[in-house]
C-alpha cells in the first residue's frame, strides 16, 4: 500500500505491485492518469507499507521515500528488475500512459512479529546510505 500527498494536503492511498532493488529503492507500474501519478509528480513524498498480517506472515516494512518517474537510461534495468517480480508487467507496455515510478528510501522500520520480543530494525537515511 502506497500513500502520497494529494493537491489540498489530503492523503491518498492505493495498492501498489512492487518490486525492491538490492539498494532499497523500490519500483511500480502506474498510468499517467491516476492520483498517485499526478501527487508525486506534484510532490515526491511518500509512504509504504509492505506485508502481511496472516498467520506466520507478521512481517512488515514502514518506508517512507521520495518517488520519481523513470525516464532515460535508468528505465529499462528498473523494467527489467519489475518485470522479474510481475512477468505480466511487459504485457502493459502497450497501454497508454504507462509509466513506471522508483522510490528512494529515507527511512525504514522492519518488525517481525513472529517471535516474543518483537524483531524491530529501523534505518535513517544515512543509514540506508551507508548500505549502498
Amino acid at each position: 500500500m502506497q500513500a502520497s500527498a494529494a493537491p489540498a494536503g489530503d492523503v491518498q492511498a492505493a495498492a501498489v505491485g512492487i518490486a525492491v532493488a538490492d539498494t532499497f529503492e523500490i519500483v511500480f507500474d502506474t498510468l499517467a492518469s491516476t492520483r498517485k501519478a499526478a501527487n508525486l509528480a506534484r510532490e515526491q513524498r511518500i509512504a509504504l507499507v509492505i506485508g502481511g498480517t496472516l498467520d506466520g506472515e507478521e512481517q512488515t516494512v514502514q518506508y517512507e521515500g521520495l518517488a520519481d518517474r523513470l525516464t532515460g537510461a535508468e528505465l529499462p534495468s528498473f523494467q527489467q528488475l519489475y518485470f522479474q517480480a510481475f512477468p505480466d508487467g511487459p504485457d502493459r507496455l502497450s497501454w497508454p500512459g504507462i509509466t513506471y515510478i522508483r522510490v528512494k528510501p529515507r527511512w525504514l522500520r522492519y518488525s517481525d512479529c513472529r517471535s516474543d520480543p518483537p524483531l524491530i530494525v529501523e534505518l535513517d537515511a544515512q543509514q540506508l546510505a551507508d548500505l549502498r
